[in-house]
């Protein structure tokens, strides 16, 4: 029980007081010299009254305490404010800790769908959606709003099992423990087959060109190359080199280097493609061709302006060794010189693929109106010549029944790149298959056969494609001189 505080005397305070007016009135008719002078009496007395008072004042402010000031109470607001901050601050560590030990890694192969791995390329990334507007690439973006502003990480570099590389997805503020940021923007790319062959390797690059195209001509820091998961540490030469062409410098084909294989390596911006071209309008095709044939020819300093001699016709045997070549190729050059000479204008090249460097083939393909050659990889150069160029293709025997749709792709590209494929001629013999015609293990015999020739069918399909040419050209230099101007490819593009 708390004891109550002893009340002050107010009457014997006053009382003191009226002594002290007494006292004063006694001496007041003192002149003002002894009233200065020192009364030791009379300190003492003052002294007195003085500390009585003080205390007690001080047991009166004790039994009700004044209010706290303004500074006080502000003091006492800003550490509780100080302690929530703390407080704050240390459950978003603990929460980010929380997000920093949630990020889950995913193999980039999921082998649940490794006997349908084409149906959408679902064991690439199997858990990821892709963003598709209509006519364009499908692809992924990190950070984006789909993927709730997390960036994208890696982790493996396995080059044998996709199933042992890995992917996850981290916002930028808890990435996960011992991850290397890396700055820029990387190209991811799944490609189901290689980055050797040509065709299948720009299969594969071209949705990024088109992505590059459209996004302001926004350049990648780095590549990062996957097949079936697989990381990849390079691309074809000739791939390379138009990749460089194209995007201003050199491809930085990230290796991983110095960073531990169970260290993951996150982006501060990355794209990813899954599906090659599919998805893409003819149109858009176009444009992505056009644009990889202007800069291919600046970076090879070939003329980017279409050829002035309206009656000049480049025709060019863009030949094979060994597999799917001609068996007899003097004959088969014969047939086409002999077509050739019989129209103005017409000169015939002969050249091979392989003993080509890649601006020698750009150049040669701007020389070119006719593209005569067996199926295979070198056809994809086709793209390098003028739109409406024209393309003549020859299989060995066998091909028809049972190479599948793969045997198309060069119709296919001939269309997204503005060329006319003119068909192309299936040789009726060659070896002998010890099983059915229709077997599919005949393909291994058929695949890399040797092509022969017809003549009469030789001659009366080339002098058809000349005059359709010629005619062609004819037309396009009356239009030209009615316009009383040049038709060219001006300026790229894109920077």
């Amino acid at each position: 029980m708390t004891k109550p505080h002893p009340q002050v005397d107010r009457t014997a305070v006053v009382a003191a007081i009226s002594t002290t007016n007494t006292y004063s009135k006694k001496h007041h008719s003192r002149n003002a010299s002894s009233f200065s002078c020192y009364s030791p009496k009379l300190s003492l007395f003052l002294l007195a009254i003085c500390v009585t008072l003080f205390i007690l004042f001080q047991i009166q402010s004790l039994h009700n305490p004044p209010p706290s000031s303004p500074s006080s109470s502000t003091s006492w607001s800003f550490i509780h404010q100080w302690q929530k901050v703390k407080n704050y601050k240390e459950d978003l560590k603990s929460m980010a800790e929380k997000l920093r030990n949630a990020v889950t890694f995913l193999p980039l192969k999921d082998l649940r769908y490794s006997d349908k791995a084409l149906q959408g390329h679902t064991w690439f990334m199997s858990s990821m959606y892709d963003y598709h507007e209509e006519g364009e690439v499908q692809y992924q973006q990190f950070p984006s709003e789909s993927s709730q502003n997390r960036l994208l990480c890696l982790k493996g570099r396995e080059t044998h099992d996709g199933s042992w590389n890995y992917y996850a997805l981290s916002w930028p503020e808890t990435l996960p423990h011992n991850a290397t940021l890396l700055k820029g923007l990387a190209f991811v790319s799944y490609n189901h087959y290689d980055y050797g062959n040509i065709w299948h390797g720009l299969s594969a690059m071209v949705p990024f060109v088109a992505w590059h195209h459209k996004n302001n001509c926004e350049f990648p820091s780095r590549w990062i190359l996957y097949h079936w998961g697989e990381l990849r540490l390079g691309m074809g030469l000739w791939l390379k080199t138009l990749m460089e062409a194209t995007f201003n410098g050199e491809p930085n084909i990230e290796r991983f280097d110095g960073v531990n294989e169970d260290e993951p390596v996150c982006f501060e911006k990355a794209v990813v493609m899954r599906h090659n071209e599919g998805g893409m309008s003819r149109d858009r095709r176009m444009e992505v061709y056009d644009l990889m044939r202007c800069k291919a020819r600046i970076y090879c300093n070939v003329s980017l302006e279409k050829k002035d001699d309206d009656k000049a016709i480049g025709m060019t045997l863009f030949m094979r060794t060994g597999p799917r070549s001609f068996s007899n190729e003097s004959a088969v050059v014969g047939i086409f010189q002999k077509q050739c000479a019989k129209v103005d204008g017409c000169r015939l090249t002969v050249a091979y693929s392989n003993n080509l460097t890649f601006c020698e083939q750009v150049e040669l393909m701007g020389k070119t109106d006719i593209l005569v050659s067996p199926h295979g990889a070198q056809l994809t150069n086709m793209f390098l010549m003028d739109r409406n160029s024209s393309v003549m293709e020859f299989f060995p025997k066998g091909w028809l029944k049972l190479a599948g749709v793969g045997q198309f792709v060069y119709h296919w590209i001939a269309s997204w790149s503005g060329m006319r494929h003119q068909g192309a001629w299936r040789d009726p013999d060659g070896d002998t298959c010890p099983y059915s015609e229709d077997d599919r293990r005949c393909m291994s015999v058929y695949k890399n056969g040797r092509i022969g020739y017809n003549e009469t069918h030789f001659a009366e399909w080339s002098a058809n494609v000349l005059h359709e040419v010629k005619t062609r050209k004819l037309e396009i230099g009356k239009q030209k001189q009615n316009d009383s101007a040049s038709i060219s490819y001006g300026s790229c593009g894109c920077g």
